[in-house]
């Protein structure tokens, strides 16, 4: 399984072993979590920049197509009716997504060296921020800086939520898809351990947050993200991670039972982001109403901003965020 993870302070492989009681250790929940989060990990991982061979290896020796194929049949196996008949229509494509990477590897990755994975990554996403499929959300539907800092303020505080941050060995925005992607991995795997040792309360926070954040985040830009995607790379890997993220987001909001609106064409007005000096974004998630001021309460973590809050009045230095 992949070992770079975008997010720090959160879950080992999605491959490890939860020890857990014998009466539900089988139990078809738990797989559910730990399959959809071992799918969030390897899509995560493919959208990387490459820095090094790890993930070329992994696409080379076959585990890439092994993994999905054998998350894929464990999640089948283990639905019970959860989704619907759209979720099982939605395995299936997947399935085929990895018959087509297991013959595009055979036929052109493996004879691949690093140099020639970068350039791939380099021709459809660019050395900068390309606006033909740019894979950071407040790209999309944020046609000002003050609606982007209202959104990333408010993916900020779905991390310090749970504990997690932006590792440092990985040198992308928190709003990359493949940091909010393995936000995900990180929910579903925290959901099967919770199903094992925490009880029905604790495991609902972190239900109701992994909806929150497909309704509100990922399930809004991803499609009209993996359109652009798609018809950037017109073929190739990408065109494949492409089409493979569009079925999964939809296999997701069919299992989670979310209806996000999702972004189309003409919503798609792009201002360059720049983070206005000396602000941090951990505010967006104070605003009264918003969804995730709900789930800081539930989770225990609106005390962080409460703490912010605090000290502020002590040292009044203007304010950190404009979200």
């Amino acid at each position: 399984m992949p070992s770079k993870q975008p997010v720090s302070g959160a879950s080992p492989s999605a491959a490890a072993v939860i020890p857990v009681p014998s009466t539900i250790k089988d139990s078809p929940a738990v797989e559910r979590a730990l399959n959809r989060s071992k799918l969030y990990l390897l899509i995560s991982w493919s959208l990387l920049y490459p820095e090094d061979e790890e993930f070329l290896d992994y696409l080379r020796c076959g585990e890439f197509v092994e993994d999905g194929r054998a998350a894929l049949d464990t999640l089948q196996a283990m639905l019970d009716g959860a989704g619907g008949e759209r979720a099982v229509q939605k395995i299936h494509a997947l399935k085929k997504q990895f018959d087509l990477a297991e013959t595009l590897i055979a036929s052109e990755c493996a004879n691949w060296q690093l140099s020639d994975l970068q350039s791939e990554h380099r021709r459809v996403f660019s050395n900068v921020i390309t606006l033909d499929c740019p894979p950071y959300e407040t790209l999309f539907g944020n046609d000002h800086v003050f609606a982007q800092s209202h959104v990333m303020g408010d993916i900020s505080g779905f991390y310090k939520a749970f504990g997690v941050e932006l590792s440092k060995d990985i040198h992308e925005r928190l709003d990359h898809l493949s940091v909010e992607f393995e936000f995900m991995h990180f929910l579903a795997y925290k959901e099967s351990y919770s199903r094992c040792h925490d009880g029905a309360e604790k495991t609902q926070i972190v239900v109701e947050a992994q909806k929150k954040f497909v309704k509100n985040h990922i399930g809004r830009w991803v499609p009209l993200f993996c359109r652009m995607l798609s018809k950037k790379a017109d073929s190739g890997l990408f065109r494949l991670v492409a089409d493979m993220t569009a079925d999964w987001m939809e296999f997701e909001t069919a299992f989670l039972g979310v209806a996000p609106q999702p972004y189309t064409e003409t919503d798609y007005r792009p201002a360059t982001f720049n983070s206005p000096e000396g602000q941090t974004y951990e505010c967006g998630a104070q605003d009264q109403g918003n969804e995730l001021s709900l789930l800081l309460n539930e989770v225990g973590a609106q005390s962080f901003m409460d703490g912010k809050d605090k000290d502020k009045e002590k040292d009044e230095k203007g304010p950190v965020g404009t979200a």
